[in-house]
């Protein structure tokens, strides 16, 4: 398998392991502690490979991760249009951060998202979620160091550019 198509599966092996992992149930307590998966994952390859997240992928993800998870169509692929709109404005600044700054900088992100997710809920009629739904962006932002370490490694044992 030549290395073009080998990073092609990489890349689209990533996002359907995040979308897949978004799917996951998890009991009533642990459920605000479940980060937003796919973010992570296209705010991964939004850092490090800069011609392969465009708006017009992260529109496309986040509408099958809406007909995925049975929310409002168009919700997720509107956080993850700006998510990444931001990630890719700020790409040379972020890519250079140490590690706990990155961090950061992905809770801000993350932050945001949340807050873009509770207009589009409030303007859809639905009530003001519990405190305990603001923890999902700092464990998402706890896990990016992890993952961002991980994803690197196996990109960089498969040779992968």
């Amino acid at each position: 398998m030549s290395r073009s198509r080998r990073s092609q599966w990489w890349f689209i092996g990533t996002l359907a392991a995040a979308l897949l992992l978004m799917l996951v149930p998890l009991p009533g307590v642990l459920a605000p502690f479940k980060p937003y998966w796919p973010a992570l994952v296209l705010l991964y390859w939004a850092l490090e490979s800069e011609d392969r997240v465009s708006l017009g992928l992260a529109f496309g993800v986040g509408l099958f991760a809406d007909l995925l998870d049975g929310v409002l169509l168009g919700e997720q692929a509107l956080r993850l249009c700006a998510l990444i709109f931001i990630a890719v404005r700020f790409r040379s600044r972020l890519r250079f951060f140490p590690m706990w700054q990155q961090a950061l900088a992905v809770l801000a992100l993350l932050l945001n998202d949340r807050i873009l997710l509770l207009l589009v809920r409030m303007l859809a009629g639905a009530s003001l979620p519990p405190a305990s739904w603001w923890i999902s962006p700092f464990v998402g932002a706890a896990l990016w160091p992890f993952l961002f370490l991980l994803l690197d490694d196996l990109r960089a044992r498969l040779r992968i550019q």
